[in-house]
């Protein structure tokens, strides 16, 4: 009996000891605070719990011997620790913020991005193309951010003191000559390039990267659609212009088209305006595009675009007469090559040839042809989480000639440019990209038959972002720009004059959440070797400053289905160029512009406004009052495939004041208001914006 009780006692210890329970205990923290709500629990098993309020864990665990503990917490990386059972107790863990890789990581400094592009989305491209003052638009729509000014008689694109030709645009990465429709002197023109026709836009108002040149002040980057899935054709038509275009799917490609014609003839029948035009504004303008998929990681776009304008107006007692033919092409290949690496190659060809009867005087004749050919090359490489490399080289090679009655010149020349561009997380939290790029001008052809001696110029760029969250990001933004002069200065020049070149810096903080947007930019830009006249000849030796500070919110949550906007600039520039006898600030710039926009869904409608205003332009003969419109618009959901779309510019019917001529008169816009109205009507599915585009 004493044996039996013996071997009871000694199981019973046994089964204890193998059934004892061990308390895994301590703290997390990230190493300045604790952490709550983090997850701690022995792997292989279903031992742990949530840390508290104090970032405190306390569980009991079975396991005796070796065991691994694991702790996990959003944005941290795992935390791992092997050690006997019985030694995990009051234990002190520290966790790591776990890293951004590079791929990420989007820089928005000083960049808008709508749609797709660069994967950041700030607004669609459609809801900035219904913006109140677009009338559909691209380049109109854009003037809502800040950074651009309010001109008028043109209506082209000039951002933070720089002239229109000093912001270029890029499609698929390669370079149009004319993005511009052409129109008479004092009349506003329009983009060449339906926003449908984009899955993503990037407006860059200044400090981009390496891979972009010839742009003094900005650049306008658009990547088009990918390969479409499906058929679609399309109809549409206003007051003022006709469309018909579609897709076509096969295979593992798409073959779209568009075709679109814009008269101004009726609309000067039934409203009247100031300007007398012996012809109506018309535009023939054809559109294709191909796109294959070789595979996932191979794909062909190719696009040609045509536009043929014509218009007629009597002023000044002649009769002037305007046509030109604008054609642009570009073919396009992306493919990964092995390695990780990409491989990126481009030609693009832009011809524009413009004639002009009574251009200045009656009975004279002016002809332009400007061609350039854009030959382009880059390679990626992603060789981290934490390091992405590239390089590239291309080639703008350009001729153009002009001929004015007796007066005429030739000009050709090419520049080669090559550059380097590398963005490195340096820690947790700050994000460095540098880049460089070397420009060499070589002149083929001048009219002068001086030989210049080509050289390189080197720009180098950086951005420095520190992005401590989702939210919130800073970035600190230099480097050096360059753009060679226009051919009618260059060919006046006698091979004096080059490139012209700009110093940037800017500041950024941006502050994004669920519904609010807010960044504000304070810039400073220099510019030198401007073109300037002296004694009858354009000389390097202009320069000038321009600064400022832009404001940008977005707001959805003052009121539901609302989106309202604020864009704010304040710009201070000076120059001395062209025939500026002084330091003055150049006629084009406003010094303080304001632009409100508000958008508002209400069943199947969505009303857009929008209130633009300019301070006072300075010219010889005065200064300009300020610049106020009052815009409005509707979009109408018919039905599932017809959308009625209509907006009046100006509805208080000022008469702003655009300019001052050189004999002091008011230069004013034909008209006070302007009236849109277009119906879209899908043919194949169920889209109804994405009939007569691609």
């Amino acid at each position: 009996m004493k044996h039996r009780v013996a071997h009871i006692i000694l199981l019973l210890a046994v089964v204890c000891n193998l059934t004892a329970q061990t308390t895994v205990s301590g703290t997390v923290t990230d190493g300045r605070e604790p952490l709550a709500g983090a997850n701690v629990f022995i792997v292989g098993t279903i031992d742990g719990c949530l840390t508290d309020s104090l970032g405190r864990f306390s569980f009991t665990t079975f396991i005796a011997g070796e065991a691994t503990l694991k702790a996990t917490f959003i944005g941290y990386e795992d935390y791992l620790l092997t050690a006997d059972a019985s030694q995990l107790a009051h234990l002190t863990i520290k966790m790591s913020e776990r890293a951004t890789t590079i791929s990420e990581v989007v820089v928005t400094a000083s960049t808008f991005s709508f749609g797709k592009s660069d994967n950041f989305k700030t607004m669609d491209a459609l809801d900035v193309v219904m913006a109140g003052n677009s009338c559909g638009d691209i380049v109109a729509a854009l003037q809502t951010l800040p950074g651009t000014q309010m001109v008028g008689e043109n209506g082209k694109l000039y951002v933070r003191g720089g002239e229109s030709g000093e912001c270029q645009t890029f499609v698929n990465g390669m370079h149009v000559l004319v993005p511009y429709s052409t129109n008479t002197e004092n009349t506003a023109v329009r983009g060449r390039f339906s926003p449908f026709l984009f899955k993503g836009i990037s407006f860059s108002l200044g400090g981009y990267g390496g891979e972009y040149g010839q742009a003094l002040s900005s650049v306008l980057p658009m990547e088009t659609t990918e390969t479409a899935t499906s058929d679609k054709y399309g109809v549409s038509a206003s007051l003022v212009d006709w469309n018909v275009g579609g897709t076509k799917v096969f295979g593992n490609g798409s073959m779209s088209f568009n075709a679109a014609l814009t008269s101004t003839g009726l609309y000067d029948r039934l409203f009247t305006q100031r300007q007398d035009f012996t012809r109506p504004y018309r535009k023939l303008s054809c559109e294709a595009q191909y796109k294959k998929d070789f595979s996932t990681s191979s794909v062909l776009k190719s696009y040609v675009g045509y536009d043929l304008t014509s218009v007629g107006q009597r002023i000044d007692g002649r009769n002037l007469s305007l046509k030109e033919h604008n054609i642009y092409a570009n073919i396009t290949h992306k493919a990964a090559i092995g390695q990780g690496y990409t491989l990126f190659t481009g030609i693009a060809n832009s011809s524009v040839f413009c004639d002009i009867d009574d251009a200045r005087l009656a009975g004279d004749h002016y002809h332009n042809f400007r061609n350039e050919v854009h030959l382009k090359a880059e390679i990626r490489k992603g060789f981290s989480d934490v390091l992405k490399l590239a390089a590239g080289i291309e080639d703008y090679v350009r001729n153009s000639s002009t001929k004015y009655d007796a007066q005429q010149y030739q000009l050709g020349y090419n520049i080669l440019a090559a550059h380097t561009d590398a963005q490195w997380r340096m820690v947790p939290r700050v994000f460095l990209n540098m880049s460089a790029r070397a420009e060499r001008l070589h002149f083929s052809k001048l009219s002068s038959g001086i030989t210049i001696k080509p050289a390189w110029l080197l720009m180098p760029r950086a951005t420095l972002s520190y992005i401590p969250n989702k939210q919130l990001q800073f970035s600190l933004v230099a480097g050096r720009y360059s753009q060679t002069a226009e051919d009618d200065y260059l060919a006046q020049s006698r091979g004096a004059l080059g490139q012209g070149v700009a110093d940037h810096a800017v500041l950024s903080v941006q502050l994004q959440s669920a519904a609010t947007l807010l960044r504000i930019e304070p810039y400073w830009k220099k510019y030198r070797r401007l073109p300037l006249l002296e004694n009858g000849v354009y000389q390097p030796h202009g320069y000038g400053t321009s600064r400022g500070v832009d404001v940008f919110i977005e707001n959805h949550s003052l009121v539901k289905n609302l989106t309202t906007t604020l864009s704010y600039s304040f710009n201070d520039s000076k120059r001395l160029y062209l025939d500026y006898t002084e330091m003055q600030t150049p006629d084009y710039a406003s010094r303080h512009n304001l632009r409100l926009t508000a958008k508002y869904a209400i069943g199947k409608a969505i009303i857009g406004l929008a209130e633009s205003y300019a301070s006072g332009r300075h010219f010889h003969k005065g200064t300009t009052p300020h610049y106020n419109s009052v815009d409005v618009n509707l979009t109408y959901l018919l039905s599932p495939k017809v959308i009625v779309y209509s907006s009046l510019n100006n509805i208080f019917g000022r008469t702003n004041i655009f300019r001052y001529d050189a004999n002091g008169s008011a230069v004013v816009p034909s008209r006070d208001r302007f009236l849109y109205i277009g119906i879209f009507v899908s043919l194949k599915n169920n889209k109804a914006y994405e009939i007569s585009n691609f």
